[in-house]
């Protein structure tokens, strides 16, 4: 299973480390892949909770704006 998530407020490497991170500690979640420019995280896994990843960015400073499946 696959979610893009458009992600507002990541200005810098640290804020790709800091989703990454968060999104990367979901249960389910198996690989994330955050980038900067196209201000967007995909996350994969098994049965991902669309809240939970959005907690995980909103926890970790920032704002999903879209989760596309």
């Amino acid at each position: 299973m696959r979610k893009l998530l458009t992600i507002e407020g990541m200005s810098c490497g640290h804020c790709v480390m800091r989703v990454k991170s968060a999104l990367g500690g979901v249960a389910g979640v198996t690989s994330v892949d955050v980038d900067l420019l196209k201000k967007s995280a995909m996350v994969e896994g098994e049965a991902l909770d669309e809240a939970a990843l959005k907690a995980a960015v909103v926890d970790s400073g920032y704002r999903v704006a879209k989760v596309m499946p």
